[in-house]
């Protein structure tokens, strides 16, 4: 797939995006989130929640072998990356205060994701 030049910043560079400002934080619509650059199954829709965090979060991944989670001491602090697991391609960061049942928030940027609604 080809990506834009922030998809690539954020998913190969490890950048992110300013908080509200990505197309998919407000999306209330059913369906799934895959990853922009090599399309797997990422989210499902049911597992999407308002944080107020300014990023699209969710619960859960779709599987729990969607994504893999490493350790990222960038920028002085200590957090979980999430990743990819096809293309390890960086989404986002998984933080401990999220709602049940999971108590995670996957906070995950919109360029490095593309929705598919269900028709």
């Amino acid at each position: 797939m080809s990506l834009t030049p922030e998809q690539y910043k954020i998913l190969k560079q490890k950048g992110t995006e300013a908080p509200f400002t990505g197309k998919y934080f407000a999306t209330k619509d059913t369906g799934t989130y895959h990853c922009a650059d090599c399309g797997k199954l990422l989210f499902p829709s049911h597992t999407k929640y308002d944080s107020g965090s300014g990023w699209p979060s969710f619960h859960a991944p779709a599987e729990t072998d969607a994504v893999i989670m490493q350790e990222d001491v960038s920028h002085g602090m200590v957090r979980t990356e999430v990743l990819c697991s096809t293309c390890n391609g960086h989404v986002g960061h998984v933080f401990d205060d999220g709602p049940n049942p999971t108590g995670k928030r996957f906070c995950i940027n919109s360029a490095a994701l593309d929705f598919k609604k269900k028709i």
